[in-house]
Protein backbone atom coordinates (compact mmCIF):
# COMPACT_ATOMS: atom_id res chain seq x y z
CA UNK A 1 0.00 0.00 0.00
CA UNK A 2 1.36 3.38 -0.97
CA UNK A 3 0.26 6.40 1.07
CA UNK A 4 0.35 9.78 -0.68
CA UNK A 5 0.88 13.10 1.03
CA UNK A 6 -2.68 14.25 0.42
CA UNK A 7 -4.05 11.47 2.59
CA UNK A 8 -5.32 9.23 -0.19
CA UNK A 9 -4.15 5.66 -0.37
CA UNK A 10 -3.58 3.70 -3.51
CA UNK A 11 -2.60 0.08 -4.00
CA UNK A 12 -0.17 0.17 -6.88
CA UNK A 13 -0.35 -3.60 -7.14
CA UNK A 14 -3.91 -4.79 -6.47
CA UNK A 15 -4.23 -8.46 -5.55
CA UNK A 16 -4.56 -10.68 -8.59
CA UNK A 17 -6.27 -14.02 -8.85
CA UNK A 18 -3.51 -16.20 -10.30
CA UNK A 19 -6.12 -18.21 -12.17
CA UNK A 20 -7.61 -15.16 -13.88
CA UNK A 21 -4.66 -14.56 -16.19
CA UNK A 22 -1.54 -16.72 -16.31
CA UNK A 23 0.77 -13.70 -16.62
CA UNK A 24 -0.94 -11.38 -14.17
CA UNK A 25 1.52 -11.01 -11.31
CA UNK A 26 2.17 -7.24 -10.97
CA UNK A 27 4.43 -7.74 -7.97
CA UNK A 28 7.16 -9.27 -10.13
CA UNK A 29 8.65 -5.91 -10.99
CA UNK A 30 12.33 -6.58 -10.43
CA UNK A 31 13.77 -9.14 -12.78
CA UNK A 32 17.24 -10.56 -12.46
CA UNK A 33 17.55 -13.04 -15.30
CA UNK A 34 17.15 -13.05 -19.04
CA UNK A 35 18.40 -10.71 -21.76
CA UNK A 36 17.47 -10.71 -25.45
CA UNK A 37 20.31 -12.19 -27.48
CA UNK A 38 19.69 -10.08 -30.57
CA UNK A 39 18.72 -6.45 -30.15
CA UNK A 40 18.15 -3.33 -32.21
CA UNK A 41 19.17 -0.03 -30.66
CA UNK A 42 17.15 3.09 -31.44
CA UNK A 43 19.13 6.32 -31.57
CA UNK A 44 17.96 9.88 -32.05
CA UNK A 45 19.57 11.81 -34.91
CA UNK A 46 19.10 15.03 -36.80
CA UNK A 47 17.04 13.06 -39.30
CA UNK A 48 13.93 14.00 -37.32
CA UNK A 49 14.31 17.56 -38.63
CA UNK A 50 14.27 16.31 -42.24
CA UNK A 51 11.21 14.01 -41.89
CA UNK A 52 12.46 10.91 -43.62
CA UNK A 53 11.32 7.44 -42.72
CA UNK A 54 13.52 5.65 -40.24
CA UNK A 55 14.18 1.89 -40.61
CA UNK A 56 12.24 1.39 -37.38
CA UNK A 57 9.13 2.96 -38.90
CA UNK A 58 6.48 1.25 -40.97
CA UNK A 59 7.09 1.93 -44.70
CA UNK A 60 3.54 3.30 -45.09
CA UNK A 61 3.68 5.65 -42.10
CA UNK A 62 2.45 9.23 -42.48
CA UNK A 63 1.43 11.98 -40.09
CA UNK A 64 -2.29 12.53 -39.58
CA UNK A 65 -3.86 15.93 -40.25
CA UNK A 66 -6.53 15.05 -37.64
CA UNK A 67 -9.12 16.49 -40.03
CA UNK A 68 -11.37 13.45 -40.35
CA UNK A 69 -13.74 11.68 -37.97
CA UNK A 70 -13.15 12.19 -34.26
CA UNK A 71 -13.98 9.40 -31.82
CA UNK A 72 -12.97 8.78 -28.20
CA UNK A 73 -13.11 6.32 -25.31
CA UNK A 74 -12.67 7.48 -21.70
CA UNK A 75 -12.29 4.85 -18.96
CA UNK A 76 -12.24 5.62 -15.24
CA UNK A 77 -12.24 2.88 -12.60
CA UNK A 78 -12.41 3.61 -8.86
CA UNK A 79 -12.93 -0.08 -7.94
CA UNK A 80 -15.74 0.99 -5.62
CA UNK A 81 -16.03 -1.27 -2.59
CA UNK A 82 -12.87 -3.23 -3.37
CA UNK A 83 -9.80 -3.34 -1.16
CA UNK A 84 -7.84 -1.56 -3.89
CA UNK A 85 -10.35 1.31 -4.20
CA UNK A 86 -9.20 4.56 -5.81
CA UNK A 87 -10.90 7.95 -5.69
CA UNK A 88 -10.18 10.16 -8.70
CA UNK A 89 -10.49 7.90 -11.74
CA UNK A 90 -14.20 8.38 -12.42
CA UNK A 91 -13.70 12.15 -12.30
CA UNK A 92 -10.78 11.79 -14.71
CA UNK A 93 -12.86 9.96 -17.32
CA UNK A 94 -15.74 12.42 -17.17
CA UNK A 95 -13.37 15.40 -17.27
CA UNK A 96 -11.54 13.93 -20.26
CA UNK A 97 -14.83 13.52 -22.14
CA UNK A 98 -15.82 17.13 -21.44
CA UNK A 99 -12.36 18.25 -22.54
CA UNK A 100 -12.65 16.49 -25.91
CA UNK A 101 -16.05 18.03 -26.55
CA UNK A 102 -15.27 21.54 -25.35
CA UNK A 103 -11.74 21.98 -26.68
CA UNK A 104 -11.22 19.58 -29.62
CA UNK A 105 -14.63 19.48 -31.29
CA UNK A 106 -15.46 15.87 -30.51
CA UNK A 107 -19.18 15.08 -30.58
CA UNK A 108 -20.43 13.79 -27.23
CA UNK A 109 -22.22 11.00 -29.08
CA UNK A 110 -18.84 9.89 -30.46
CA UNK A 111 -17.19 9.56 -27.05
CA UNK A 112 -17.87 6.47 -24.94
CA UNK A 113 -17.39 6.84 -21.19
CA UNK A 114 -16.93 3.71 -19.05
CA UNK A 115 -17.02 4.24 -15.28
CA UNK A 116 -17.95 2.03 -12.35
CA UNK A 117 -20.72 4.39 -11.23
CA UNK A 118 -22.54 3.94 -14.57
CA UNK A 119 -26.20 3.03 -14.43
CA UNK A 120 -26.20 1.12 -17.73
CA UNK A 121 -24.39 -2.26 -17.63
CA UNK A 122 -22.82 -1.60 -21.05
CA UNK A 123 -21.07 1.47 -19.62
CA UNK A 124 -19.33 -0.34 -16.77
CA UNK A 125 -15.54 -0.73 -17.28
CA UNK A 126 -15.55 -4.52 -17.30
CA UNK A 127 -13.03 -6.40 -19.40
CA UNK A 128 -15.69 -7.25 -22.00
CA UNK A 129 -16.93 -3.65 -22.22
CA UNK A 130 -13.40 -2.22 -22.48
CA UNK A 131 -12.58 -4.64 -25.28
CA UNK A 132 -15.84 -3.76 -27.06
CA UNK A 133 -15.12 -0.03 -26.69
CA UNK A 134 -11.63 -0.41 -28.14
CA UNK A 135 -13.03 -2.36 -31.10
CA UNK A 136 -15.62 0.38 -31.67
CA UNK A 137 -12.95 3.09 -31.43
CA UNK A 138 -10.86 1.78 -34.32
CA UNK A 139 -13.70 0.37 -36.40
CA UNK A 140 -13.64 1.69 -39.99
CA UNK A 141 -10.82 4.11 -39.11
CA UNK A 142 -9.56 6.18 -42.05
CA UNK A 143 -6.52 8.27 -42.91
CA UNK A 144 -6.54 11.62 -41.03
CA UNK A 145 -9.09 10.46 -38.45
CA UNK A 146 -8.33 11.46 -34.86
CA UNK A 147 -8.99 8.79 -32.23
CA UNK A 148 -8.47 9.21 -28.49
CA UNK A 149 -8.38 6.80 -25.57
CA UNK A 150 -7.98 7.70 -21.91
CA UNK A 151 -7.56 5.21 -19.09
CA UNK A 152 -7.42 6.07 -15.40
CA UNK A 153 -7.15 3.11 -13.04
CA UNK A 154 -4.77 0.50 -11.72
CA UNK A 155 -1.78 -0.65 -13.76
CA UNK A 156 0.81 -3.33 -13.19
CA UNK A 157 3.54 -5.41 -14.76
CA UNK A 158 4.65 -9.00 -14.98
CA UNK A 159 7.56 -10.93 -16.45
CA UNK A 160 7.76 -10.66 -20.24
CA UNK A 161 7.27 -14.21 -21.46
CA UNK A 162 8.63 -13.57 -24.96
CA UNK A 163 11.74 -11.66 -23.81
CA UNK A 164 11.47 -9.35 -26.82
CA UNK A 165 11.75 -6.03 -24.94
CA UNK A 166 14.76 -4.57 -23.22
CA UNK A 167 12.96 -3.99 -19.92
CA UNK A 168 11.78 -7.63 -19.87
CA UNK A 169 8.28 -6.87 -18.58
CA UNK A 170 4.71 -6.84 -19.82
CA UNK A 171 2.56 -3.94 -18.67
CA UNK A 172 -1.17 -4.32 -17.99
CA UNK A 173 -4.34 -2.52 -16.96
CA UNK A 174 -6.97 -3.76 -14.50
CA UNK A 175 -10.62 -3.81 -15.57
CA UNK A 176 -13.29 -3.49 -12.91
CA UNK A 177 -13.79 -7.27 -12.89
CA UNK A 178 -10.12 -8.24 -13.14
CA UNK A 179 -10.37 -10.65 -10.22
CA UNK A 180 -12.30 -13.13 -12.34
CA UNK A 181 -11.99 -11.79 -15.90
CA UNK A 182 -8.24 -11.10 -15.75
CA UNK A 183 -6.09 -8.13 -16.69
CA UNK A 184 -5.49 -6.71 -20.18
CA UNK A 185 -1.84 -6.99 -21.24
CA UNK A 186 0.11 -4.52 -23.37
CA UNK A 187 0.22 -7.07 -26.20
CA UNK A 188 -3.58 -7.22 -26.17
CA UNK A 189 -3.88 -3.43 -26.07
CA UNK A 190 -1.51 -3.16 -29.02
CA UNK A 191 -3.40 -5.75 -31.02
CA UNK A 192 -6.76 -4.08 -30.33
CA UNK A 193 -5.78 -0.43 -30.73
CA UNK A 194 -2.69 -0.24 -32.95
CA UNK A 195 -2.75 -3.08 -35.46
CA UNK A 196 -6.10 -2.07 -37.08
CA UNK A 197 -5.01 1.53 -37.80
CA UNK A 198 -4.52 2.61 -41.42
CA UNK A 199 -1.76 4.90 -42.60
CA UNK A 200 -2.11 8.45 -41.32
CA UNK A 201 -4.76 7.71 -38.70
CA UNK A 202 -4.00 9.38 -35.37
CA UNK A 203 -4.47 7.62 -32.06
CA UNK A 204 -3.72 9.73 -28.99
CA UNK A 205 -3.63 7.67 -25.80
CA UNK A 206 -3.42 8.84 -22.19
CA UNK A 207 -2.76 6.17 -19.55
CA UNK A 208 -2.95 7.48 -16.00
CA UNK A 209 -1.87 4.27 -14.30
CA UNK A 210 1.15 2.76 -12.60
CA UNK A 211 3.93 1.21 -14.71
CA UNK A 212 2.44 2.59 -17.93
CA UNK A 213 5.34 3.90 -20.04
CA UNK A 214 5.32 0.86 -22.35
CA UNK A 215 1.66 -0.03 -22.06
CA UNK A 216 1.04 0.19 -25.83
CA UNK A 217 4.34 -1.43 -26.91
CA UNK A 218 5.42 1.52 -29.07
CA UNK A 219 8.98 1.54 -30.39
CA UNK A 220 9.95 5.18 -29.76
CA UNK A 221 10.23 7.08 -26.47
CA UNK A 222 11.21 10.69 -25.88
CA UNK A 223 13.04 12.79 -23.32
CA UNK A 224 11.58 16.18 -22.37
CA UNK A 225 14.50 17.81 -24.20
CA UNK A 226 13.20 16.43 -27.50
CA UNK A 227 15.75 13.66 -27.78
CA UNK A 228 14.63 10.10 -28.48
CA UNK A 229 15.62 7.60 -25.82
CA UNK A 230 17.72 4.58 -26.60
CA UNK A 231 15.32 1.64 -26.52
CA UNK A 232 16.42 -1.96 -26.84
CA UNK A 233 14.04 -4.38 -28.53
CA UNK A 234 14.31 -7.51 -30.63
CA UNK A 235 13.90 -7.48 -34.44
CA UNK A 236 10.84 -9.65 -33.93
CA UNK A 237 9.34 -6.97 -31.69
CA UNK A 238 9.97 -4.30 -34.34
CA UNK A 239 8.43 -6.34 -37.13
CA UNK A 240 5.32 -7.12 -35.07
CA UNK A 241 4.81 -3.71 -33.46
CA UNK A 242 5.51 -1.23 -36.28
CA UNK A 243 2.37 0.41 -37.66
CA UNK A 244 1.46 2.83 -40.45
CA UNK A 245 -0.75 4.67 -37.95
CA UNK A 246 0.25 7.94 -36.28
CA UNK A 247 0.21 6.81 -32.64
CA UNK A 248 1.40 8.54 -29.52
CA UNK A 249 0.92 7.64 -25.89
CA UNK A 250 1.17 9.92 -22.86
CA UNK A 251 1.65 7.81 -19.75
CA UNK A 252 1.60 8.86 -16.13
CA UNK A 253 4.86 7.25 -15.07
CA UNK A 254 7.86 5.20 -16.03
CA UNK A 255 7.44 1.43 -16.20
CA UNK A 256 9.01 1.11 -12.75
CA UNK A 257 7.04 4.00 -11.18
CA UNK A 258 3.59 4.45 -9.67
CA UNK A 259 1.02 7.09 -10.64
CA UNK A 260 -0.66 9.12 -7.92
CA UNK A 261 -4.34 9.37 -7.02
CA UNK A 262 -4.52 12.87 -5.49
CA UNK A 263 -6.80 15.67 -4.31
CA UNK A 264 -6.71 19.06 -6.01
CA UNK A 265 -8.90 21.76 -4.52
CA UNK A 266 -10.92 19.12 -2.73
CA UNK A 267 -11.53 17.15 -5.94
CA UNK A 268 -10.15 13.62 -6.26
CA UNK A 269 -8.23 13.21 -9.55
CA UNK A 270 -5.35 11.33 -11.07
CA UNK A 271 -2.22 13.49 -11.09
CA UNK A 272 -1.44 12.77 -14.76
CA UNK A 273 -5.02 13.23 -15.99
CA UNK A 274 -5.38 16.53 -14.16
CA UNK A 275 -2.02 17.79 -15.45
CA UNK A 276 -2.76 16.77 -19.07
CA UNK A 277 -6.06 18.66 -19.18
CA UNK A 278 -4.74 21.65 -17.23
CA UNK A 279 -1.71 22.18 -19.46
CA UNK A 280 -3.60 21.86 -22.76
CA UNK A 281 -6.42 24.16 -21.63
CA UNK A 282 -3.88 26.84 -20.73
CA UNK A 283 -1.62 26.28 -23.76
CA UNK A 284 -3.64 25.19 -26.83
CA UNK A 285 -0.71 25.93 -29.17
CA UNK A 286 1.87 23.99 -27.18
CA UNK A 287 4.44 21.72 -28.84
CA UNK A 288 4.85 18.04 -28.01
CA UNK A 289 8.17 18.70 -26.33
CA UNK A 290 6.82 21.51 -24.17
CA UNK A 291 3.75 19.48 -23.27
CA UNK A 292 5.91 16.67 -21.94
CA UNK A 293 8.06 19.14 -20.02
CA UNK A 294 4.99 20.79 -18.48
CA UNK A 295 3.46 17.45 -17.52
CA UNK A 296 6.63 16.51 -15.67
CA UNK A 297 6.68 19.86 -13.90
CA UNK A 298 3.05 19.48 -12.81
CA UNK A 299 3.57 15.95 -11.42
CA UNK A 300 7.07 16.18 -9.97
CA UNK A 301 5.83 16.47 -6.38
CA UNK A 302 4.20 13.05 -6.71
CA UNK A 303 7.47 11.29 -7.59
CA UNK A 304 6.30 10.22 -11.02
CA UNK A 305 7.64 11.16 -14.43
CA UNK A 306 5.17 11.20 -17.36
CA UNK A 307 6.45 9.58 -20.53
CA UNK A 308 5.87 10.14 -24.24
CA UNK A 309 6.10 7.20 -26.62
CA UNK A 310 5.23 6.99 -30.30
CA UNK A 311 4.94 4.63 -33.23
CA UNK A 312 7.36 6.75 -35.24
CA UNK A 313 10.23 9.17 -35.11
CA UNK A 314 8.71 12.50 -34.11
CA UNK A 315 9.52 16.12 -34.67
CA UNK A 316 8.64 17.15 -31.14
CA UNK A 317 8.86 20.84 -32.10
CA UNK A 318 5.57 20.44 -33.96
CA UNK A 319 2.39 21.87 -32.46
CA UNK A 320 0.30 19.34 -30.56
CA UNK A 321 -2.82 18.44 -32.52
CA UNK A 322 -5.57 15.96 -31.88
Amino acid sequence: MTVFSNGHTKEAHPPVNPHAHPAAHPQNGHLQNGHPQRVVELHHSDARKMRMLHPMEHPDFQYSRCSGRKRGVCIGINYIGQSSELHGCINDAKDACDFLVDHYNYSRTEVRVLTDDAEEPDNLPTRANIEAAMQWLVEDAQTHDSLFIHYSGHGGWSKNRQKDKGHMCDEMIFPLDYKHAGTILDDELHEALIIPLPSGCRLTAVFDSCHSASVLDLTWRYHSNGQAKRVTVSPKFVSEKSTPGDVMCWSGSKDEEESADVSVGGLAVGAMSYAFLKVLKANPDITYEDLLRCLRHETQKYDQKPQLSASHQMDVDRKFVM
